[in-house]
């Protein structure tokens, strides 16, 4: 999945799947992440947003399923 490099102390870049409505996100540790079932609005709010982390941290970690990619 292509990722789009963001502004971020934790986070390195974030892409989106929108037929399979997959966030990918890259932590600048290295780590790769997908959140599952995520809207391409909560996408769109995410990448525009002026903190990354607090926005994944508030609205995306603890609300949608997950699974480290790498």
């Amino acid at each position: 999945m292509y990722r789009t490099p963001v502004s971020s102390s934790n986070i390195c870049s974030i892409g989106y799947d929108s037929a399979l409505s997959i966030l990918e996100v890259e932590f600048t540790s290295g780590d790769v992440y997908q959140y599952f079932d995520v809207s391409e609005n909560l996408y769109q709010q995410f990448f525009n947003t002026s903190s990354h982390g607090q926005f994944l941290n508030d609205h995306i970690r603890y609300n949608y399923r997950y699974q480290k990619v790498s």
